[in-house]
């Protein structure tokens, strides 16, 4: 169903994912994210409260690793910008974007203020959160590798004055680890991890809430996208067989007015004549001379010759000029649309009376050129197109009905 629906909207494809995970209605999930060492994987140890993630001062994350504890589903992403490919940033912006529900966006004290990309992403994040209610919590680790408050400060104000307002939750990992172990209540206060595991219950309280907007907005925002997709898809294909009738209706009017006016040429030129001296076979002793007959059949095809001229000129305006390929011949000057329903030439009064004179002669040149005119490249070009849409609009209808089957099961 899913498919259907990515086929049509490749750029919903993370979307699509989201909903799925939405609907399988698993634990909630709390993922961190943020640079190279800056101490997310300790942070995830402690708020679960056992050593389920590597820490290591080299890079040692390098794929989403995840942990469920107490009914939720804890997620460690590689640091960004951990290697010069971008492949752990792929991995970390795939875990914020599409597996979480609340992101822990972590910057380290020691480095002071964020860098643009820092400042992006958390830009992001927070207008995502708008949007889909999810949450982003900004913890500012390893606040114990700073000299003293007063540099803490600095690093507080620093951050403000880069995005004014933020919420800081202040943590030190090492301190809290200190703290447990040595039974020292005042230093696990100080270390901040009390106070950001309460702004985290509270976030997971809201997580449910969250979830059926988000689902809500995710529907409703594919199903206009595929419904204005689909409304356009449609006016697209009415405007081609628009096109398409348009040039036919053209072409045969058209087509109908020349060999209208070249019939009527070859019929008044034929009642001007007198005696048929064309149908009369020259003797052996004529081969060298002028009859009357010769000069009959040269003037007969004269006038047969500025028909097809006319007619060739028409068509050719028109792109019917060679035959498709399957009908061409080894002799390429034979390989025209006129010489394969007019002929090479014609010498007798009765064979121009045929063609031209008579309602099934003409008949027969508006019905076969325009099976020539249906076969031309620009015809074929735009079946094609009229085919590729009808084949669109088909694929926007089975993703509308996918969406539709995979909310029901909402």
């Amino acid at each position: 169903m899913s498919g259907d629906v990515v086929a049509v909207l490749p750029a919903r494809a993370d979307d699509m994912a989201r909903l799925a995970i939405l609907l399988a209605q698993g634990e909630p999930i709390v993922t961190v994210i943020g640079k190279y060492n800056h101490g997310k994987s300790r942070l995830l140890n402690e708020l679960i409260g056992q050593d389920a993630f590597a820490v290591a001062d080299r890079r040692e994350t390098v794929t989403l690793s995840d942990s469920v504890h107490r009914g939720v589903r804890w997620l460690d992403a590689p640091g960004l910008d951990a290697d010069v490919g971008t492949e752990d940033d792929r991995h970390a912006l795939h875990a914020a974007w599409l597996h979480a529900d609340i992101r822990l966006f972590v910057h380290a004290a020691k480095e002071g203020e964020l860098d643009a990309k820092e400042l992006a992403l958390l830009a992001e994040l927070y207008a995502d959160d708008a949007r889909s209610r999810r949450q982003t919590l900004f913890v500012l680790s390893q606040v114990d590798q700073l000299a003293d408050d007063a540099e803490l400060r600095k690093v507080r104000n620093a951050i403000d004055a880069q995005w004014p307002g933020v919420a800081l939750n202040e943590v030190s990992s090492t301190r809290y680890r200190k703290g447990r172990d040595e039974g020292k209540a005042l230093m696990l206060e100080k270390s901040g991890m009390p106070s950001l595991r309460a702004g985290i219950d509270a976030a997971l309280a809201r997580v449910p809430q969250a979830r059926t907007h988000e689902k809500t907005l995710l529907f409703g925002e594919i199903r206009e996208e595929l419904a204005v997709l689909l409304a356009a898809r449609e006016k697209e294909f009415e405007a081609l067989r628009d096109t398409q009738r348009q040039q036919r209706l053209s072409f045969d009017r058209g087509l109908a007015k020349v060999i209208e006016k070249v019939s009527g040429d070859i019929e008044t030129m034929l009642n001007a004549l007198g005696t048929d001296h064309a149908s009369v076979p020259d003797t052996a002793k004529d081969a060298y001379g002028i009859t009357a007959g010769k000069l009959e059949r040269a003037h007969i095809q004269i006038a047969y010759s500025r028909a097809c001229i006319e007619l060739d000129g028409f068509l050719a305006g028109q792109g019917v000029i060679g035959l498709p390929s399957e009908q061409e011949t080894v002799a390429r000057a034979l390989n025209t649309v006129m010489i394969a329903v007019m002929g090479v030439s014609v010498k007798f009064r009765k064979d121009l009376r045929r063609m031209f004179c008579t309602t099934a002669g003409r008949e027969r040149m508006q019905g076969e050129f325009t099976h020539y005119y249906e076969l031309s490249n620009d015809r074929k070009a735009l079946a094609g197109r009229i085919a590729q849409s009808e084949l669109a609009i088909h694929a926007s209808r089975n993703a509308s009905a996918s969406l539709d089957a995979l909310e029901g099961r909402a």
